[in-house]
């Protein structure tokens, strides 16, 4: 067995392999053999530190995976050796096996394989929390989208376009733009060589928006208040730009504006919540809602090359894999 470990915070030569031996399980925990392990921008941010660290070194990184239970503690009551599992929970996805509490893991069903589970876990559960928990998202809404063209971009269009709403995009090439409009997006808009609100003003009739999902962060937040209705939400989820700075309350004053900064893992802790919402996510995927087309595959000890290729833009499909043993 063995993992890859941050070994301090930094670039992605502080990723090693490390082997290691599988502890005794507590009563109420299981032994997943990870199967295919998903890459995400959340990894990035532990990696350099962005986000604080649980200790001082040596954190296994990856926060979702799935695979199958090789072995359960004395108390497990809802899973047992050989059932099909997926989980997305901060560090320790990085490794051939995981040791884990069964509150945290959910059942995949038969239709769904291990890589569309690694690949939709985190950013489906992140949809799903978005559209319906942050912002109740209905028909008669308009949708600004940043970064619609990335993993969890790709399944917000396709989940809310089928609510009915009106959605605009953002992405950072043609490319990206044409790819974006086969998941779901109304509009999108190059944010390369077109200034975003000016779009959107444009494309709404100056009305603006009603609510800006926002993972890019400082290069996009103040004009995302820019782009709303009064009254309207900027739900932010994410900085892959950097932390906003010098954000004042008195920012929103200028259309009684609201910001939200919800995080996956305070829903993903409720166990109703996680299970209702894996099982919808896992019935889109299996009744095709939601297509996985095209996911990106790399050995485990290739990680890091799958961090490069995220930071610089380079990946525009659905998820990226690290594969299991």
């Amino acid at each position: 067995m063995y993992s890859i470990i941050a070994s301090n915070p930094g670039d992605t030569s502080v990723l090693k392999k490390n082997d290691f031996e599988i502890p005794s399980l507590k009563p109420n925990e299981v032994l997943v053999k990870n199967h295919s392990i998903g890459v995400n921008f959340i990894d990035i941010y532990f990696r350099e530190g962005l986000y604080p660290w649980p200790q001082e070194k040596d954190l296994v990184l990856g926060s979702e995976a799935a695979g199958e239970i090789e072995a359960v503690g004395s108390e497990v009551k809802h899973f047992q050796v050989g059932d099909r599992v997926a989980y997305a929970q901060p560090n320790n996805a990085y490794a051939t096996h995981r040791i884990i509490n069964e509150n945290l893991i959910v059942s995949i069903p038969d239709n769904v394989t291990f890589d569309q589970a690694a690949a939709s876990m985190l950013k489906g559960l992140t949809v799903k929390y978005l559209v319906t928990d942050s912002f109740k998202l209905q028909a008669h809404h308009k949708v600004l989208f940043h970064a619609a063209a990335g993993g969890v971009g790709l399944i917000a269009g396709q989940w809310i376009s089928q609510i009915g709403c009106h959605l605009i995009g953002t992405a950072g090439s043609d490319e990206k733009c044409t790819k974006a409009k086969v998941y779901g997006y109304d509009e999108m808009i190059n944010y390369s060589n077109q200034n975003f609100l000016k779009e959107v003003k444009q494309l709404t009739q100056m009305e603006g928006v009603d609510v800006v999902y926002d993972s890019v962060g400082q290069d996009t937040m103040f004009d995302s208040f820019q782009c709303l209705k009064k009254h309207g939400t900027v739900v932010s989820f994410g900085q892959s730009s950097g932390m906003y700075k010098n954000l004042q309350m008195t920012d929103l004053m200028t259309g009684s504006l609201h910001l939200t900064r919800p995080t996956l893992f305070h829903f993903y802790a409720n166990r109703d919540w996680l299970v209702d919402a894996s099982v919808l996510l896992f019935e889109k995927i299996s009744q095709e809602k939601i297509k996985l087309n095209e996911i990106s595959v790399y050995s485990l000890e290739d990680v890091g090359q799958a961090h490069l290729d995220i930071e610089n833009r380079r990946t525009t499909g659905i998820g990226q894999q690290a594969s299991g043993p």
